[in-house]
């Protein structure tokens, strides 16, 4: 007889699986399958880096999505019809070939290693701003425990654990919860995804004293739409956060 606890048994070892399988393999390109040393060959090394830097065009600088000028410090239409609650955007990359491939195995295929190398990369893109202002707290984008107990990680945290290192920032990974299971925003019409996250995040009550006066720096792997980082952004701000810091690792450009 299955027990109730059974199901995150279940997911818990096929996520273990899942990492032995990633760790113990002989090494391979984690886009051409090559056997090489280092999780990218040279090839791939090169032609991710030149197809996907996304520091190469301007981008607005409240949500990062592209703009037509060469003002890097102006907004988009987007933002200044409705401000949104987070302050700042940095990313690293556009959500397409190859960057969505490797992102996809970190959070599908449990590629954990593959996290360093976008800390690593989102930190350059941090590097090239030109007005960095550095957050005083880090602060992943949490998932809800459904989905975490699924999944067996949060590849948000897992990005953020060495972005904090390389940014020397304090990490708090439990200063957000998720305190509402949501769908994922990929399967929501765009219309519905606001609503979607309508609530979803509240700040842990034994860190609510941190944010008073603070600027955050909310790390995610991806942003689409933004209303994922805007709702978190949202529950900040009211429990007293200054300023709030987007750093994705890749962007979705608006169709």
């Amino acid at each position: 007889m299955r027990t109730a606890v059974q199901p995150r048994l279940d997911a818990a070892w096929q996520a273990l699986r899942r990492w032995l399988g990633a760790t113990l393999l002989p090494a391979q390109c984690a886009l051409c399958g090559a056997g090489c040393p280092e999780l990218l060959c040279p090839p791939c090394r090169a032609q991710y880096l030149e197809s996907g830097r996304g520091q190469a065009r301007p981008r607005c600088r409240q949500c990062a999505n592209p703009l037509a000028g060469i003002d890097v410090a102006q907004l988009c239409g987007r933002c200044l019809r409705q401000r949104p609650a987070y302050d700042a955007t940095v990313t690293a990359f556009d959500y397409a070939p190859p960057v969505d491939q490797l992102l996809l195995q970190l959070k599908f295929g449990a590629r954990l290693a593959l996290a360093p190398l976008f800390a690593q990369l989102l930190h350059v893109a941090i590097q090239q701003q030109t007005a960095w202002d550095a957050p005083q707290l880090l602060c992943p984008v949490p998932l809800g425990p459904a989905r975490l107990a699924e999944r067996g990680f949060n590849q948000a945290l897992e990005i953020a654990r060495p972005l904090a290192r390389l940014l020397d920032v304090p990490l708090q990974p439990r200063l957000a919860l998720r305190v509402r299971e949501t769908r994922a925003q990929s399967g929501v019409a765009p219309q519905e995804r606001q609503a979607n996250l309508a609530r979803a995040f509240a700040i842990a009550p034994e860190h609510g004293a941190l944010l008073q006066g603070c600027h955050v720096g909310i790390v995610d792997d991806v942003m689409s739409s933004g209303h994922t980082v805007n709702a978190l952004a949202t529950a900040c701000k009211s429990a007293g956060a200054a300023r709030v810091s987007i750093l994705a690792v890749a962007r979705t450009p608006p169709h």
